[in-house]
């Protein structure tokens, strides 16, 4: 009980609950940014994939398809270490910024250039789904109304898909949030690289001089509590937003009490 009231006790060292605090909002950053890049490159894939069928455009819809295939069915850590490695980093990002280094600046580039790439291909899966629940005929109608092919998907056949699939796209928004633990093995600024890096010098803050069992159970503990909160609001979400909506009930009518004739 000493040793793990010891583990309890790095939480009240100063900065520590902090450092953590920041890796969560690294997390939820990094995430959104990857799925915002996801999707609109992932929608872009979609297209390709699903209306490139014909002409010269085949080309593109072959590499699409070509790409969408290669990264689904790979591991996102084998996509980190090529990016760490082969990724090129603009030169705006030599420089220190939000607390970190340089170097962290550049691996952390390289890191959330695999996850953008990876879950865009999980995205475009997602959106073509969308996109063939739309009816065929939205084409013809938009044609009628003078709109010209572009126009069509804009207007009128990418928000129906978007429609679709929001309950999958956010089940996906979850996937990404637990993906970027990953990143703990490059970088340290997302949720658990912070967590593995308390962990490492834990014993500076216990209080015993020795890195102890509890700490392990007591930091990673904090780290799965911490995604469970986010990942289960965002669950929560997903259910609501794919359980139907209930039709108003039709009021059933009144009968009209017969009326009695008066006998003459």
């Amino acid at each position: 009980m000493d040793t793990l009231a010891a583990s309890f006790s790095i939480f009240a060292k100063p900065g520590v609950m902090l450092f953590i605090l920041r890796g969560v909002c690294f997390t939820l950053v990094l995430s959104v940014v990857a799925v915002l890049c996801g999707i609109l490159f992932g929608s872009l894939l979609a297209l390709l994939r699903n209306y490139a069928v014909h002409g010269p455009a085949r080309v593109l819809g072959w590499l699409a398809t070509v790409y969408i295939e290669i990264f689904r069915n790979t591991p996102y850590l084998l996509w980190i270490f090529i990016c760490l490695v082969a990724c090129p980093c603009p030169g705006f990002l030599q420089h220190k910024m939000l607390g970190l280094t340089s170097v962290e600046v550049r691996i952390l580039f390289r890191a959330s250039m695999a996850l953008i790439l990876f879950t865009s291909s999980v995205i475009a899966e997602i959106v073509r789904g969308g996109l063939n629940a739309v009816a065929a005929g939205q084409f013809e109608a938009g044609r009628s109304q003078g709109f010209s092919t572009v126009q069509i998907i804009c207007y009128i056949v990418l928000p129906q898909a978007y429609r679709a699939v929001v309950p999958t796209l956010l089940s996906q928004v979850i996937t990404t949030i637990k993906d970027s633990s990953y990143l703990a093995n490059v970088a340290v600024i997302e949720l658990m690289a912070r967590v593995r890096q308390i962990l490492s010098t834990s014993y500076m803050y216990n209080g015993t001089g020795k890195q102890n069992v509890s700490d392990v159970f007591v930091l990673f503990g904090l780290a799965c509590i911490l995604y469970f909160i986010i990942n289960f609001s965002l669950s929560c979400l997903v259910r609501k937003l794919q359980k139907p909506k209930k039709a108003p009930g039709r009021q059933p009518a009144q009968a009209a009490a017969p009326q009695r004739e008066e006998v003459a």
